[in-house]
């Protein structure tokens, strides 16, 4: 059996290597390609994604010579090479400036982008569309998601249905363990907590259905707990509003108590009228002192007497 020198077997190794990794990285962004991140349909989304490929291309100003400069070296010093072995060399000014004031430059950089972009990104900012914001509420559950509307008069489970171009602002809460909100085609991701109202602000710039989910592991039912998020034209939101309405499902406190309880891979349900106050009522159950309770149904919801 032949067997290579050793430089020459580290160097077809790399090579091995090098050529498996590039296969990979080719075939994830065949995948990558139409994904919701990299293929917004909403200015949000589209705000993140160029941010991300603008601070992902400064960090190649870093990335893209260290990997020139290891192939070199492995050739340049390889065992045949002419590579020169320099026991006393302690360093160079030229050197030592370009690998730290360069990457100095690029966290600079970064940090102002990312300082600007908090503040340009505030989800509780409302955004700028066509007519009023269409509001919704939000309550993370186990393992699924209310959505509450109070413009309709109705409430959904796992489907967001809302007019396209139309501003949406959601005001999201929890009735169990932490959650994240996310619909990534539209942008934002933000934390659902018991006992807390957070605020996200999103617009589909197109019709579209698009998956949303829970990112925040809360238990056996979480691989189920997404639901679809639809941004209807204006002919198509009024024919879902009446198969809303037309629903034989009344989601008042006793059938609410009954949601809540655990269950995964909840179907698509519909209702066509809520309990009043149903949000308000879910954030003062975690309250110190939810009573006195004014109302059987408070009652029942928080989990007291009336």
């Amino acid at each position: 059996m032949k067997h290579e020198p050793d430089g020459a077997g580290r160097l077809r190794r790399c090579a091995q290597i090098a050529g498996t990794l590039i296969a990979v990285a080719l075939l994830a962004g065949c995948g990558l390609a139409d994904g919701p991140v990299i293929s917004p349909k909403g200015p949000i989304a589209l705000a993140e994604r160029n941010l991300l490929f603008t601070a992902f291309a400064l960090m190649m100003i870093v990335a893209i010579p260290v990997y020139v400069m290891v192939a070199l070296f492995c050739f340049r010093y390889r065992r045949s090479g002419n590579g020169k072995y320099r026991p006393d060399w302690d360093g160079s000014a030229a050197v030592e400036t370009v690998i730290w004031i360069i990457p100095l430059i690029i966290v600079i950089i970064l940090g102002t982008m990312v300082w600007d972009k908090t503040h340009d990104l505030d989800p509780y900012a409302e955004i700028e569309g066509h007519g009023t914001p269409f509001e919704v509420e939000v309550v993370a559950q186990d393992w699924k998601w209310l959505f509450i509307y109070p413009e309709l008069g109705a409430a959904s489970v796992n489907e967001l249905a809302f007019p396209q171009d139309r501003p949406l602002k959601l005001k999201i809460t929890s009735d169990t363990v932490m959650n994240s909100f996310w619909v990534p085609a539209l942008g934002g991701q933000i934390y659902a907590m018991a006992g807390m109202r957070s605020e996200l602000n999103l617009l589909a710039s197109e019709p579209g259905a698009f998956r949303g989910r829970n990112t925040m592991y809360s238990g056996d039912g979480f691989s189920d707990q997404h639901f679809t998020a639809r941004a209807l034209t204006a002919d198509d939101f009024a024919a879902w509003q009446e198969k809303v309405k037309a629903a034989d499902n009344a989601l008042d406190a006793r059938a609410y108590v009954e949601l809540a309880k655990p269950s995964q891979a909840n179907p698509v349900t519909y209702y066509s009228t809520y309990e009043p106050n149903l949000f308000d009522i879910i954030l003062r159950k975690y309250a110190p002192n939810p009573g006195p309770y004014e109302s059987e149904a408070v009652a029942i919801i928080c989990g007291g007497t009336a």
